[in-house]
Order: C-alpha cells, then sequence, then structure tokens
C-alpha cells in the first residue's frame, strides 16, 4: 500500500449541491443502483429493486435493524434562554445522557434546561469534546421523547421531512441510533418478502448509529483519525447463521457500512457479542466476514469513505463517485445506493 493512499485529500472530491438528496425517492426502492464488481471492475446502473438479479438463493443479508430515537429536544434555561439539546447516548442509565447542547458557550455545569411537559434536566458534567452529562429528574423520560422531541436529520439535509418515520428503515425496531443506517432506507417491506421467497435468508444486528458518523476527518494522515465508538449487540443466533452460511459457501452481505463495521469487530473478538466498537476501516484491510456490501454514497474525506474504499479498492471507488456524479446519481443519508460485489 502506497503512502499516497494514506492521504487525506485522496478521499476528497467536488459535489454539487443539488445532488445532495433532500428527501427520499418514493417508493424507497425505485431509488437508482450502481453495482460495481470488484473482481472485473465493472459498472451497471440499474434500480434498486433489481437488486434481485444481483442475489443468490442461500445468500445471508444482514441489516442493522437501530432505530432513530427523538433526540432533538428544544427547551430553556431558568433564565428564560432558548436551549437545543442533542443526545447522543446513555451513559450508565436511563436518565442520565451524554449530549450536545446549543449555545455550547452558555450552558455551564449545574444549569438546569427546562422542557415541554415539564422535563427538566440538570447539567451534571462538562466533557473535554464539549458534550454535556445531563441528568433528567423524570426516570421515564424517555417515554415522552417521541411527544416532545424530534428525529434529527443531518446536517446537510435543509428540508424538514413530513413524516419522521421516512428517517426510519421499514425494519427499525431498537431504540439507540441519532442517525439512520442509510442503506437500508431502500429496502421496502415487499421487497423483503420478494427475495426471502426467492431465497435469501435474512437475519438482524444492532448497531446504535452516532453523531460521529458525520463527522469529517481532519488528520492529513488518516491513520492518525480517532474513530468514534458505537454501542453494537449481535444475537447469539445471528453468529450461528454466519458460520453457517459461510461452511455453506454461501455470500454473507453486510446491508450498510454499520453492519461492516459490526460483524468485522465479531470477526476479531467472536466472544463479545454486545460491547462498544472502535473498530476503523481504511486501506488495506481484510475483510474476515462480507462478501458483498449494499451502501450509499458517502460524504468526502470520511471514515465511510474510507472502509468502501478498502472493500473496493480506492481508484475504483472514486471513479464511481466520479461516474455517479456525471449521470446525477442522488447523494448521502436519502440518495441512491451502491450494490459492491
Amino acid at each position: 500500500m502506497s503512502e499516497q493512499s494514506f492521504n487525506l485529500e485522496q478521499y476528497d472530491y467536488e459535489l454539487p449541491e443539488e445532488l445532495i438528496a433532500q428527501e427520499p425517492v418514493e417508493p424507497r426502492d425505485s431509488c437508482k443502483l450502481m453495482v460495481l464488481n470488484r473482481r472485473v471492475k465493472s459498472i451497471e446502473h440499474k434500480v434498486f429493486r433489481d437488486i434481485k438479479n444481483y442475489l443468490r438463493p442461500g445468500d445471508l443479508l444482514v441489516l442493522n435493524n437501530t432505530r432513530v430515537i427523538p433526540a432533538r429536544l428544544y427547551g430553556k434555561k431558568e433564565t428564560g434562554a432558548k436551549v437545543e439539546v442533542l443526545l447522543l447516548e446513555k451513559d450508565g442509565n436511563d436518565k442520565t445522557w451524554k449530549a450536545l447542547v446549543k449555545p455550547g458557550g452558555k450552558i455551564k455545569k449545574g444549569n438546569k434546561l427546562i422542557f415541554e411537559d415539564d422535563l427538566v434536566c440538570t447539567v451534571v458534567e462538562h466533557l473535554e469534546d464539549g458534550s454535556r452529562i445531563l441528568e433528567f429528574d423524570d426516570p421515564n423520560f424517555f417515554s415522552k421523547l417521541p411527544k416532545i422531541g424530534e428525529v434529527p436529520l443531518p446536517p446537510y439535509i435543509k428540508k424538514q421531512i413530513d413524516d419522521p418515520e421516512k428517517y426510519q428503515t421499514t425494519y427499525a425496531k431498537n431504540n439507540g441510533a441519532v442517525a439512520a443506517p442509510t442503506a437500508g432506507l431502500h429496502f421496502t417491506q415487499e421487497l423483503i418478502d420478494e427475495l426471502t421467497d426467492y431465497g435469501v435468508n435474512f437475519t438482524e444486528v444492532t448497531l446504535h448509529v452516532g453523531l460521529g458518523t458525520f463527522r469529517p476527518v481532519k488528520e492529513p494522515d488518516i491513520r492518525n483519525h480517532l474513530i468514534h465508538e458505537e454501542y453494537y449487540t449481535v444475537p447469539k443466533s445471528v453468529l450461528h447463521d454466519i458460520v453457517r452460511a459461510k461452511a455453506d459457501g454461501k455470500r454473507v452481505i453486510a446491508t450498510g457500512t454499520t453492519v461492516v463495521r459490526t460483524l468485522e469487530t465479531i470477526a476479531r473478538n467472536p466472544d463479545k457479542l454486545a460491547g462498544r466498537t472502535d473498530l476503523y476501516i481504511y486501506p488495506p484491510f481484510e475483510f474476515k466476514i462480507i462478501d458483498a456490501l449494499i451502501t450509499n454514497f458517502h460524504l468526502p474525506k470520511s471514515s465511510l469513505l474510507f472502509l468502501v474504499s478498502a472493500f473496493a479498492g480506492h481508484d475504483f471507488i472514486m471513479n464511481s463517485y466520479e461516474i455517479a456524479k456525471e449521470k446525477k446519481y442522488r447523494f448521502f443519508s436519502f440518495g441512491d445506493a451502491m450494490f459492491i460485489m
């Protein structure tokens, strides 16, 4: 691997703003699908529901069933000044959460923040990374979130969506993410049923997507980047499904980079099926489990772009992105899909 491949600038590209998708297509499986063959370096242009033509009976398709929580809260300080809170993850118990706050400079340790429905929290700690630890006064506050909070959209989506379910996968069930595992947004239940009837096997893991997924990498040498941690859990039955598929010579296909991180984490530590992963994937990388990948088009200079480059090859991926721009593919969370096989 050349030193050049660790150069952050090699993962940069220009993107016209009009190609950043502001809303999902309807129906979900009607988005564009770019199909990449790693072996022969071919590129085809399809529609997502055509993915059936590239799947085989016995393939194991792994989904991330995390569900995005209504993590953005608007409230006020005791002085009446407005505040905005973005919950990131639980910090030990249901009442205590790590969060980002705005305006950050004016919210100090000991401040009380007041929200709708008489919900109050106290800032109990100010962390070095700028986040806060908040302790809520109501042990059942999580059940109030759907009423007082809203699902946070990525910063590059400027348009509010009319239905927050559009930013959830059809199979989302385990609350805890602050961003959606967007590769899964393209699946309709009808398509899942059709693929199941065809003989494709589905299984689910959980990785709660954190805000770190949107953080741009700033280190000129990507090896020096400090990757974010995310909580994952893999049921034992899923591990058995994977082992059986591999033994039978079937493909394990990851739906999204979050599934890649989860599966490649347990490949390195099969005795730890739940915990926090800081697995950082960039070229070169030895993939031990996944054989194919469904993914979206990722931000320039992002750790997700490093990951897909590690899987498909840096030059092949960067060339495919240039072709996607020419063909007017839609980029990022609500954008079009890519199948790398």
